[in-house]
């Protein structure tokens, strides 16, 4: 998500991860209202076959690949107007960038979500995605592509904003990066500021799967769905997203930590790009999300079967 709040001095802890990044409708991306549904009603189902979880053949279908086109220039879109977000909040002269950048991250996740779903399904991260595969609502091999486009994306997105910005801000902004810690100037010499692995894998566990517990879910479950539309699904997990990013920077953050990342992708972009310091303990920004995504699958086999099972127009 974002670094510290309360920065000051420290520039180089403004980074933001957000992921955002859902499947409003369905995992396979269709009219929300088809031809003929008011004579022909179906039950939409989590797959439920080895084969069908697997779906090796999605590997071939180009209407899988033409799909992943919009994860990788949804997330390149992303990452670059999250940076860029991150870079011109802390330098508009306000005495609370956090909340601003809160602001503005909520419309773009929205926005984002609203331009993708049609086509993917609209994740845009990662974390969506692994949840979804995991619920079965998406074959293994649609959520593989579906990663691997989302992960380059992060990088283009990430060359788009080292491309326009000079290196000063590259190096004061760490590119809009996931960090823990960072090298800060101290009164007997350089020192090391941030937080534990620890508290950082548990921030990642915790808000990743109060990202999907309150919004995601929205999303997932085709009853609510259905009734609020696509416009208040997106709307609310992008307000979900902005409510998580200003905690992460007031409430959970200190100098030197970033933020919680929810979107590996998101943070392994800038990583990559910008590297050094970036790669500490990145593996916090994955193992994270991922144990959140299998605690929310577990959730999702200890609530009522109908959420998966709604007739669907």
């Amino acid at each position: 998500m974002v670094g510290n709040g309360g920065s000051g001095n420290l520039r180089d802890v403004e980074s933001l991860q957000v992921g955002s990044r859902i499947q409003p409708f369905n995992s396979s991306p269709r009219p929300l209202v088809e031809e003929g549904s008011n004579v022909n009603r179906k039950k939409h189902t989590p797959m439920s076959t080895f084969s069908e979880r697997l779906g090796l053949a999605e590997f071939l279908s180009l209407k899988v690949w033409r799909a992943s086109l919009a994860e990788l220039i949804g997330t390149s879109v992303l990452v670059f107007a999250l940076d860029t977000i991150v870079i011109s909040s802390y330098e508009t002269p306000t005495k609370t960038p956090n909340v601003l950048m809160s602001v503005f991250i909520s419309l773009t996740v929205t926005i984002l979500l609203l331009a993708t779903y049609p086509i993917s399904g609209g994740h845009i991260n990662p974390v969506v995605t692994f949840s979804a595969a995991l619920i079965g609502l998406i074959s293994f091999a649609r959520a593989t592509i579906y990663i691997v486009a989302q992960c380059v994306g992060a990088v283009l997105g990430a060359l788009a904003v080292k491309a326009i910005v000079s290196s000063t801000i590259v190096q004061a902004f760490s590119l809009g990066g996931c960090t823990l810690t960072v090298i800060a100037p101290g009164a007997n010499g350089s020192v090391t500021v941030g937080i534990g692995v620890g508290p950082a894998l548990w921030l990642e566990i915790i808000c990743t799967f109060i990202f999907l517990f309150a919004s995601v879910w929205i999303a997932f479950d085709h009853r609510q769905a259905k009734a609020h539309g696509p416009v208040i699904v997106c709307s609310i997990i992008g307000i979900i997203v902005g409510l998580l990013v200003f905690i992460s920077t007031t409430v959970t953050s200190k100098k030197g930590y970033a933020g919680v990342g929810m979107n590996p992708a998101r943070c392994l972009g800038p990583a990559l790009i910008r590297g050094g310091h970036l790669w500490d303990e990145h593996w916090v920004f994955w193992v994270g999300p991922a144990i959140a995504c299998v605690a929310f699958y577990l959730y999702t086999k200890i609530i009522p079967s109908q959420h998966f099972h709604e007739s669907v127009e």
